[in-house]
């Protein structure tokens, strides 16, 4: 079967290899699609522990296909079935584990992280992501390519699950990539009346208001006074830097409404992660500041039935389509922001 792996720092390429053969206790999927993601993308810029020329890797954690081979202990699943698959496989023991938090593991394993991945025509499924619930079945409604995005919209839910949406809410999103733009259907479903997207770049503002024309959108340039005027000086009830931006954050105070919520999505560069804050700014208005990593399970599954019900237009995002003999230009798009989401697709 072909499958992009990884060698090393910028060392990627397209092997054909053996097909993963089971064991009783596994699956093996055929894949329908797999989508690129900024993970894949420094993966392949910085290279990735443990991952070298006698070690190589298959990238790919947002995947979907069809179960092509089942175990004989396999009894929840069958050949044939459209599912998606949750990325991260706890140890299943710790705290975290046994509170449903497997994503929080502290010895997690991921595809395409520390397990082969699905940029691949095949991936096996191990006994303990089947056994732990990482495979999501796929209603009617949802697409194969719909479905190999769920894994990051699974995050947008999760950080949204933590700081919250109410009804009637400000949201201003800072980041206009795919995830921003993630954030925003999510808020817009869940009742907020007002979805504000901030970016330097106004072509990505532009390509955001194409797929949400209800947005508002905002360059970066004098934004606390954009901000302050579009919500009569209130400021925003929620505020997600989904960029990663040292300044965004730290800015981000400026923007907020009294009791107020932020939410910092995602991770900062290594050098940079040290962040000024006006505290003082946290403790007058009576801010509320949340950190978010991965998504479990239930935020997995969460997802794929929001996608289901047309309530989150996810597919819109998908501007870029290639046969996996192409992967050096999705990889190429990806890393240069060319487009949104770009998709591996199978036949």
């Amino acid at each position: 079967m072909k499958a992009v792996r990884l060698y090393g720092k910028e060392k990627i390429q397209l092997d054909d290899v053996e097909k993963p053969l089971i064991n009783e206790n596994e699956l093996l999927l055929k894949v329908k699609a797999a989508s690129l993601c900024g993970t894949d993308v420094r993966m392949y810029k910085n290279g990735y522990s443990g991952v070298d020329e006698n070690s190589p890797l298959t990238l790919g954690h947002e995947v979907s296909g069809v179960i092509a081979e089942a175990g004989s202990n396999v009894t929840s699943y069958k050949v044939g079935q459209r599912i998606s698959v949750a990325p991260n496989i706890g140890c299943g023991n710790c705290d975290q584990c046994v509170s449903g938090n497997t994503h929080l593991c502290a010895n997690y394993q991921a595809f395409g992280i520390n397990l082969p991945g699905g940029i691949a025509e095949y991936l096996k499924i191990p006994g303990e992501a089947i056994q732990q619930g990482n495979i999501t079945l796929l209603a009617d409604e949802t697409s194969f390519e719909q479905a190999a995005l769920i894994e990051p919209f699974s995050c947008v839910f999760n950080g949204q699950a933590i700081a919250a949406v109410y009804p009637g809410d400000t949201v201003l999103i800072i980041g206009g990539g795919p995830i921003g733009i993630m954030h925003a259907m999510l808020a817009f479903s869940q009742g907020a009346s007002q979805v504000i997207l901030n970016d330097r770049h106004e072509e990505r503002l532009a390509a955001a208001t194409k797929i949400l024309p209800k947005l508002t959108v905002l360059t970066s340039e004098d934004l606390a006074n954009k901000i302050s005027e579009g919500t009569q000086g209130q400021g925003v009830n929620l505020c997600i830097v989904a960029a990663p931006s040292p300044e965004a954050q730290t800015e981000s105070m400026h923007y907020m409404a009294t009791n107020g919520r932020l939410l910092f999505f995602g991770g900062l560069p290594k050098d940079r992660e040290n962040v000024p804050l006006n505290t003082n700014i946290l403790h007058y208005k009576q801010l509320r500041i949340f950190g978010c990593t991965r998504a479990s399970i239930s935020s997995y599954r969460t997802s794929e039935k929001l996608i289901a019900s047309g309530q989150v237009p996810i597919e819109r995002l998908i501007t870029n389509r290639y046969p996996i003999e192409e992967f050096k230009q999705a990889l190429e798009n990806a890393e240069k922001s060319v487009g949104l989401k770009n998709m591996i697709v199978f036949i």
